[in-house]
């Protein structure tokens, strides 16, 4: 590929993760207000299955879907299995976690997404990149604790933030397994399989739940948060990280992850909920300077 031609692949895989770092944001303001009053089983199912049918039209539209792409199923099967506990995962921590500490949590997938790399696809990490996730992971780690200096010595994590984690952690070995499975597929045809082997995992585990959730009488900022996910935080955040994947290495795409709480708090402040402690902010900053260092081109 032409030096000019892979330079646009990863401007356009940064707009790609940019944009993705902001839409997944909404999630957890929008998910925190909703996560008592339906089950993560019956949102996440249903939300996958419409996502699954949107991403499917818009690939039969714009170029079909080759049987081609029907090659080596299991594939999907891993993968949207992988997606589908994350989201899982991150609306059963909202019931007790809030926003932006669970935000925060999720800024621990690029120093596991980094592991995962080098242990899948042999990426290696440079000493700038080390210390940058060592800095994102300190960051991370003053807002989960929210700057209690006594917090973080007894190690006294919520239960959200600990559930939630073992999501985070599926997410960042989804993130090396998208181009480890990845066989040319456009990004529509892969993402559309990967929705929906994700929308049947959650219904073999949650068809109960659906069926019994009584939908005629959910509150109104379900429905909308239904919407939401369904269109913003799955199928174009889906389509972004598959794009934006297989242009740039596993830890460069999680390192936007660093700038979710940041979106966060602005999300929070939208909604009318405040803002956290001043102290956080200064994890905030750490975060972003990750983010920085992080993104500098390597030669």
């Amino acid at each position: 590929m032409p030096h000019s031609a892979a330079a646009k692949d990863r401007r356009n895989g940064h707009l790609a993760m940019l944009t993705f770092s902001c839409l997944v944001a909404g999630s957890f303001s929008l998910g925190a207000m909703v996560a008592n009053d339906i089950t993560p089983l019956a949102l996440n199912g249903v939300r996958f299955v419409a996502a699954a049918i949107v991403i499917g039209l818009l690939a039969i539209a714009t170029g079909g879907i080759p049987r081609e792409a029907t090659r080596q199923p299991w594939r999907y099967f891993i993968l949207g299995g992988i997606f589908a506990l994350y989201f899982v995962m991150m609306f059963f921590g909202l019931k007790t976690a809030e926003p932006v500490s669970a935000a925060a949590v999720f800024t621990l997938t690029p120093l596991l997404a980094a592991g995962f790399g080098y242990l899948i696809m042999r990426q290696i990490t440079t000493r700038r990149i080390a210390l940058a996730l060592a800095i994102g992971g300190v960051g991370a780690l003053w807002v989960i604790f929210r700057a209690d200096i006594q917090a973080a010595l007894a190690f006294h994590v919520g239960r959200g933030e600990a559930i939630y984690f073992l999501g985070v952690v599926a997410h960042a070995l989804y993130t090396p397994l998208v181009p480890r499975f990845h066989r040319g597929e456009r990004t529509l045809v892969f993402t559309f399989f990967i929705l929906a082997s994700a929308s049947i995992a959650i219904f073999l585990f949650g068809w109960r739940e659906v069926l019994e959730t009584d939908w005629a009488n959910l509150p109104a900022i379900v429905w909308f948060t239904l919407g939401y996910v369904t269109i913003f935080a799955t199928t174009i955040t889906a389509s972004l990280l598959a794009y934006a994947s297989v242009r740039l290495a596993a830890a460069k795409v999680m390192a936007y992850t660093y700038l979710v709480p940041s979106w966060v708090i602005i999300w929070e402040i939208a909604l009318g909920h405040g803002t956290p402690p001043a102290l956080v902010f200064g994890g905030i900053g750490l975060t972003i300077l990750a983010l920085y260092l992080l993104l500098k081109h390597e030669a």
